[in-house]
């Protein structure tokens, strides 16, 4: 899941919550305790989240080379909404009520989760693990594009319109466009591809659709995995059979995929958001690529031609581009 689904999320949240921007008065906080510091340094968390995501190609390719893809994305969001569940109860929060969040959340829940880690699990039968990273690194690409679209206060500017074309020269150069796509799988590709792209359609409707929600945002994401886990329930045992066997190594993958690399990386996430903001917490898109490539290539043994890295350092810095803001004339430090 991409950062931007976090960022999305907290602005749903944010007409439900004070913010100083929108109350007369500062908030005084001297009344109650002094904020706890988190054991462990936020810096070591961005770093621990880098490393989850990006070998989270890894464990996908291992997962499927036994059980099917949609198997799989079950497994994985069985596992992911069972982590959010065990800290919902922790922290003693519910489900959120109203048919209204549960009808948007089942549409978020397709778009931000069945279908791109559906879209990822296939598109990794027949492209390595490192082209699949390198393809999700292009969804602040997609954002922008649809961003310009759908959300009126996003304008665009030289700088990101520079940044967008930067990173679809990028996205040439790790297909090799010049060779004409050779020994490249055109279905495998497309559907990486068309995962990223799902990532900012879901963050934009959430955005549309949630904003002024009461639900906290542990229970927002806690009931879309779950809407998820149910409609790959739904839909696994149409289209796959019941494994004869189940190897342990590709169950492993599977079951860390889903504790690790999705209940655990969004907490992760979310934590790190609301303590150094969506601005610094972003930037953990741009390792995503780096840690798959080098696990797909180092653990793997996956083929890596100068193209490859060379095109992703592109694609990151466009998306870096496309992300940038000028800063305000007048702003306080």
């Amino acid at each position: 899941m991409s950062y931007k689904v976090v960022e999305a999320r907290v602005d749903a949240m944010s007409t439900a919550l004070p913010s100083p921007s929108r109350t007369s008065r500062p908030i005084h906080r001297s009344a109650g305790p002094p904020a706890r510091r988190r054991a462990v340094d936020w810096r070591i968390r961005f770093a621990v989240l880098s490393t989850v995501w990006g070998f989270s190609f890894l464990l996908i390719k291992v997962g499927t080379g036994a059980y099917a893809p949609f198997q799989v994305t079950f497994g994985r969001l069985f596992f992911g909404t069972a982590v959010l569940a065990v800290a919902m109860a922790v922290r003693r929060d519910r489900l959120p009520r109203g048919l209204r969040t549960w009808t948007h959340l089942t549409v978020a829940a397709f778009l931000l989760n069945a279908l791109p880690f559906s879209l990822f699990a296939y598109a990794e039968l027949t492209i390595p693990s490192t082209l699949a990273g390198i393809c999700n690194a292009t969804s602040p690409l997609w954002g922008m594009v649809l961003s310009l679209v759908a959300l009126s206060e996003d304008r665009p500017t030289r700088r990101r319109v520079a940044g967008l074309g930067l990173g679809f020269l990028g996205v040439l150069t790790v297909l090799g466009v010049w060779q004409g796509f050779s020994g490249l799988d055109f279905g495998g590709t497309a559907m990486a591809l068309l995962a990223s792209l799902s990532y900012p359609i879901g963050w934009i409707y959430v955005r549309r659709t949630l904003a002024g929600s009461s639900a906290s945002n542990l229970s927002l994401t806690g009931a879309q995995l779950l809407l998820a886990t149910v409609q790959l329930g739904v839909v696994t045992p149409l289209f796959t059979t019941v494994p004869t066997s189940f190897p342990l190594v590709p169950l492993l993958a599977v079951i860390a995929l889903g504790v690790l690399g999705t209940g655990f990386a969004l907490l992760l996430q979310y934590g790190m958001v609301a303590e150094v903001g969506p601005t610094t917490a972003q930037m953990v898109t741009y390792f995503i690529p780096v840690i798959a490539t080098a696990a797909g290539v180092a653990v793997l043994d996956e083929q890596l031609t100068w193209n490859t890295p060379v095109g992703a350092l592109i694609v990151l810095a466009g998306a870096a581009l496309t992300q940038s803001r000028p800063k305000a004339s007048g702003s306080q430090p």
